[in-house]
């Protein structure tokens, strides 16, 4: 007998008719808490656990109707009436599952087409299969794990950035206030970031970002992205006014694709839009311009350390073009570790000279 059988036995036949009551009580109880945290809210037992049930309940009597909590009096009463009237138990409820057959058209159309459980059953409809709805079909597609909902289109706009970035750029303006004779004014500068390099080509600062001002920079940045070796194939651009078709014409005539995000939609041009936060953070932030030549001076500064001395965490913290030491011996000790600034101490990077 199991361990916990006996000592339960011993305890109900040592206990009076009222303590009985009240443990039969504290049972239910305990009973109802665990029910509530049954996931299903209908129990479905075999017919063998019927059978016991109506066994243990025949030598109760009529109070078992009191105790049964497993399901309703109702249904205990109506398994009493079909144990004494000879009838076979009761089909249990719920719907007929889904044919084989079917299941295998499901699965055969969804692994030769890729269609989704929607596009599926309009086909099953049109083979005059009218049994089978979207639920179900969606539920058969998880069972054999397939997606019921495959991507479409191209891909993601993730995929498209990471399968063209060897030939793609993104490109936006930022601006600066500068001190001029007249007074303060917003002077503008146009980015041209390389997604897989992340070099950086900046125009000159313009007071005037005009349509023939930016169509001068489109031509200046085709030239120098060909002197740097760096192909152009797709570029990226939010939808700024300043974009003028003519603008968009450059790029088509020599071969680029110019590809606007959507609206409100800045992670799309994300690459460039960190480089400008960089940049002003760094760097911009901290000086006044006095002119555009000034601008422009901060701005070439920037570009030169960026590009050629600051190491990049997405490039093995390596610097993009400056020489890198291969290898790792150790340093000479006859060396030692200097520091290097641009820009009065504002940009700082360190290197090792001969003592």
């Amino acid at each position: 007998m199991s361990s916990w059988i006996s000592p339960l036995l011993f305890l109900l036949a040592g206990s009076t008719e009222d303590q009985l009551r009240k443990q039969i009580d504290f049972l239910k109880a305990e009973n109802e808490m665990l029910r509530k945290r049954i996931p299903k809210k209908r129990i479905f037992l075999e017919d063998e656990e019927r059978e016991r049930l109506l066994k243990l309940g025949e030598a109760i009597g009529r109070g078992v109707l009191q105790v049964i909590t497993i399901v309703s009096s109702r249904t205990y009463q109506r398994w009493q009436r079909e144990v004494r009237c000879g009838k076979k138990p009761t089909k249990k409820m719920g719907r007929k599952g889904t044919p084989e057959s079917i299941r295998e058209i499901v699965v055969r159309l969804a692994k030769e087409t890729g269609w989704g459980y929607g596009r599926i059953v309009g086909e099953l409809k049109k083979l005059r299969i009218q049994c089978v709805g979207r639920t179900t079909v969606r539920t058969i597609l998880k069972e054999e794990g397939i997606h019921p909902g495959p991507k479409r289109g191209p891909g993601t706009w993730h995929e498209f950035v990471k399968t063209h970035a060897e030939s793609l750029w993104q490109i936006d303006f930022f601006s600066k206030p500068v001190v001029t004779k007249t007074g303060i004014k917003q002077a503008f500068v146009l980015a041209f970031l390389h997604v897989n390099s992340r070099r950086v080509i900046c125009s000159p600062a313009t007071f005037h970002p005009n349509e023939n001002w930016v169509v001068n920079q489109a031509e200046a940045f085709l030239q120098q992205a060909e002197e740097a070796n760096l192909p152009v194939r797709y570029l990226v651009r939010d939808k700024d006014y300043k974009f003028s078709r003519r603008f968009d014409e450059v790029f088509e005539q020599a071969d680029v694709a110019v590809e606007p995000t959507s609206p409100r939609s800045p992670n799309q041009n994300a690459y460039v839009e960190r480089w400008i936060g960089s940049i002003k953070g760094e760097c911009l932030n901290r000086f006044f311009a006095f002119g555009l030549k000034h601008l422009d001076y901060l701005i070439e500064e920037y570009v030169r350390y960026y590009n050629d001395l600051r190491p990049h965490q997405r490039k093995e913290n390596k610097p993009l073009l400056g020489v890198w030491p291969e290898g790792h011996e150790p340093p000479d000790d006859n060396e030692q570790i200097v520091c290097q600034s641009r820009l009065g101490g504002v940009l700082k990077h360190y290197e090792r000279i001969a003592a």
